[in-house]
């Protein structure tokens, strides 16, 4: 549904009220989706410039209302376009195919409860590593840091460092596709 009519000072607003505070959900959607990284800031760049060109076109039109699901389409649309405009697409390069999908403002309720138990089973796993291996662990998984960065922050050598994430990759692929096999590690 349309919202403020656009011309140069209300798109200028809207953009900045509404496009950019979602940066950060952008890169992560990016990051979830594209397998290079070094690719994510170009590629959001892109929606940016996708979004504005579009409305600035339009003289006497107006504004989305819901400027996240105008976004999270935009981004969409980013990634198939950059997916047709190489000439072979290895398998790897989608992180998952099937949350290319625009994502809405809310999640159903159904997909809200089951994220809450996996952020709880999550926890748990993350709570049964070693406090040195569960820092070394979301520093490289959450925050992106490289091995060697972890290394320097915590003070470890890289094959500690590597050590680490082993074991808590181990221990969260056992919580979430059930334990194959013994690794005979701890944490």
């Amino acid at each position: 549904m349309p919202g403020a009519p656009t011309g140069a000072p209300a798109l200028d607003a809207w953009f900045l009220r509404e496009v950019l505070p979602l940066e950060a959900d952008l890169i992560r959607y990016f990051r979830r989706n594209w397998q290079n990284r070094n690719d994510v800031r170009d590629l959001v760049q892109d929606v940016y410039v996708g979004i504005y060109s579009h409305f600035a076109g339009l003289p006497d039109g107006e504004l989305p209302r819901n400027a996240r699901a105008f976004v999270f389409t935009t981004a969409r649309n980013t990634l198939i376009k950059k997916f047709h405009s190489l000439r072979v697409v290895p398998i790897d390069t989608v992180g998952d195919i099937e949350n290319l999908t625009a994502q809405s403002d809310q999640p159903s309720p159904e997909r809200a409860v089951l994220a809450r138990d996996e952020l709880r089973r999550l926890q748990g796993a993350l709570d049964e590593l070693s406090p040195r291996c569960r820092e070394a662990f979301v520093l490289r998984q959450i925050d992106g840091l490289s091995r060697r960065e972890i290394a320097e922050r915590m003070g470890l050598s890289d094959a500690t460092v590597r050590e680490y994430l082993a074991i808590g990759l181990f221990k969260l692929s056992d919580l979430f596709f059930g334990d194959a096999s013994d690794h005979g590690r701890s944490a």
